[in-house]
């Protein structure tokens, strides 16, 4: 917004006349460091170069003062009204698109004196995630988990700690949000690391063939065992062993599992000779082993030796930090196979990514990256490349908002009923049913409380 002394009134702008403009204006500069703003002399030679255009182009100012102003930088430059766009090539070699926003100084004889360059990024409140970001990166990726999230910054003490011992783990997760990962981590880190790590979902079998899969068979133990097979339990010796949705492991499968837990040995399908193990357990599941030993569904002694040391990883929309990240490193990926190559991502695709809710997590989330690579073309990701889901987005938000408006307008029964069908819905996550209820965690633990749900 353009500032002339006719907006000020007659005493303000007796103020203005007697400031002493040249300290008011290095002031100014030094207030606004962080941004990106440079100064310029009638020659347009640099006078200031700010530290927001320090990280902005790579150029430290001793560098840059002195020299015409942005020329080695600019690659186009387009009048869009009264702010051109202009496209930037910074030392990274990533082109990025600004506006630049100019006010021309003049002397006191009203000569022209130079001028003051703002530049911003377009769609301010994503600019920090349009553009791949490798600085730091390193200290992002925890074996395999990307993360910046504070959150996860604790997770990852845990994981540390525990993988020192040799304790039983067990991690608690929605599906998609990287409970395998963890696994690995925790074995990686571990002194059996050399060993073998192997993986098994619970819910994917039946259960004979699950039982078999963990414990192996002999030769005639049922129809088509026509040779001896060794089981996960023989095969991850040394190692460790990864059993993916563990809840879904049959009431009868939970004893014998307990005893190779408790005893550290296991007999065969068919077999009649016990088999020493020696495996480190890691289990994960995305329900609540305490509900379901509450509704007779788990054994509540295999649920304390599973969850020895339990760990919680947040969805990913409790971490939406995380979210650009983990985009950026999933384009790097698909980038590599050469079929197409994303150097940005438009701001009104990025936008609806950071308020998407990402039901399927990580796992959805690198889904919807496949799924731009393979409709779209060129360098930039649009919107119109994410699944239609996502162009859905608003109208679901809108309709969640009525429903949260309405949940505040509820009679103390409705609002009883409501947090019961919460949590039905988000099967037991405290979270998840608060959020859809646009309540915080403490007002419904309050509630909860309150009604003695």
């Amino acid at each position: 917004m353009a500032i002339s002394l006719n907006t000020f009134s007659h005493h303000n702008s007796s103020w203005l006349v007697q400031l002493d403009q040249g300290k008011a204006l290095l002031d100014m500069l030094e207030l606004f460091d962080s941004a990106c703003v440079y100064l310029v002399d009638n020659q347009q030679q640099v006078l200031y170069w700010s530290l927001g255009m320090e990280k902005l182009t790579g150029k430290k100012r001793d560098e840059v003062v002195g020299t015409t102003c942005l020329p080695e930088f600019v690659i186009d430059e387009t009048t869009g009204g009264s702010k051109p766009l202009i496209k930037l090539v910074p030392q990274n070699g990533k082109t990025i698109e600004v506006n630049k926003s100019v006010k021309i100084l003049h002397d006191k004889a009203s000569a022209f004196h130079g001028g003051i360059g703002v530049l911003t990024l377009l769609s301010e409140p994503v600019q920090n995630m349009l553009l791949p970001k490798t600085a730091g990166t390193a200290k992002q990726n925890f074996h395999g988990l990307l993360s910046r999230s504070p959150a996860m910054q604790d997770v990852f003490q845990i994981i540390q700690n525990a993988a020192e011992t040799e304790a039983t783990v067990l991690v608690r997760g929605e599906s998609g949000s990287g409970k395998e990962l963890v696994a690995n981590a925790i074995h990686q880190l571990s002194a059996r690391s050399n060993a073998p790590f192997l993986a098994i979902n619970c819910a994917a079998l039946s259960s004979n063939l699950l039982e078999s899969e963990l414990f192996g068979h002999v030769r005639g133990a049922f129809t088509g065992a026509v040779k001896d097979h060794s089981g996960l339990f023989q095969r991850a010796n040394g190692g460790t062993l990864f059993l993916d949705e563990v809840a879904e492991l049959p009431l009868e499968l939970q004893a014998k599992l307990l005893r190779v837990l408790q005893e550290r040995n296991y007999i065969p399908v068919g077999g009649s000779h016990s088999i020493d193990v020696d495996v480190r357990f890691v289990a994960a599941t995305h329900r609540s082993l305490r509900e379901e030993v509450k509704n007779g569904h788990f054994r509540e002694d295999l649920m304390y030796r599973l969850r020895v040391v339990p760990i919680f990883l947040p969805p990913l929309r409790e971490r939406r930090e995380d979210i650009s990240l983990l985009i950026w490193h999933f384009i790097d990926q698909h980038n590599d196979k050469r079929v197409r190559v994303i150097e940005k991502i438009d701001p009104d695709a990025m936008k609806v990514l950071l308020d998407y809710r990402w039901p399927g997590n990580i796992r959805e989330l690198h889904n919807v990256v496949e799924y731009a690579f393979a409709v779209g073309r060129g360098s930039t990701l649009r919107l119109s490349e994410l699944p239609p889901e996502f162009r859905e987005t608003r109208v679901v938000d809108d309709i969640q908002k009525g429903s949260r408006k309405q949940n505040q307008m509820l009679t103390p029964e409705g609002e009883m009923t409501a947090i019961r069908k919460a949590l039905e819905q988000s099967e037991g996550q405290v979270s998840m049913a608060a959020n859809s209820l646009g309540m915080s965690r403490a007002t419904f633990w309050r509630k909860r409380k309150q009604y003695g749900i």
